[in-house]
């Protein structure tokens, strides 16, 4: 049932984000990992769903990483929200291609990083405290911190002196 919820607030996210210049590949990746857990876990059945409890951060945040190396390969994922506080003459500029591959690395660092902490949460459950709360949000604030304000060091820095 919460992956039901889930895959409907995807949903709605997607339907919001279709007035913003249509879904971004992060929400889609979103949407299709939920519907994809929610028909995992009616198919294998309750007395089965144990492993998919105990590894969702390992697997969402897998996914996620995934999701954010795989982009590199042809638009970084950060590009589709960053034309929202770029302005748009930089658009095209090198700069601002370098500085989105460089955060969609940061980002795809953060969640491989977190989904190895979730895999060590499983394999040693006195270690959740930290693995699965102080250390993911630690990082977490760190790379939305630097999300905000690298981009703008970086068209500093890319402006002849």
């Amino acid at each position: 049932m919460f992956g039901a919820m889930c895959a409907v607030i995807a949903a709605l996210t997607l339907g919001v984000s279709a007035g913003r210049g249509g879904p971004r590949l992060l929400e889609l990746v979103t949407a299709v990992f939920f519907v994809a857990v929610t028909i995992a876990g009616m198919v294998v059945g309750a007395e089965d769903r144990d492993w998919m409890d105990s590894y969702a951060t390992t697997l969402s945040s897998g996914v996620l990483a995934a999701m954010s190396l795989g982009s590199l390969a042809f638009v970084p994922f950060t590009a589709q929200y960053a034309p929202e506080s770029a302005p748009q003459q930089d658009w095209e500029k090198p700069a601002f291609h370098r500085t989105n591959w460089v955060l969609t690395l940061m980002w795809a660092l953060v969640f491989a990083l977190i989904a190895v902490l979730g895999y060590v949460a499983v394999k040693a459950p006195s270690t959740t405290g930290w693995t699965k709360a102080v250390i993911p949000v630690v990082v977490i604030v760190g790379a939305i911190g630097m999300t905000q304000i690298y981009p703008t060091r970086a068209r500093e820095s890319a402006r002849p002196s």
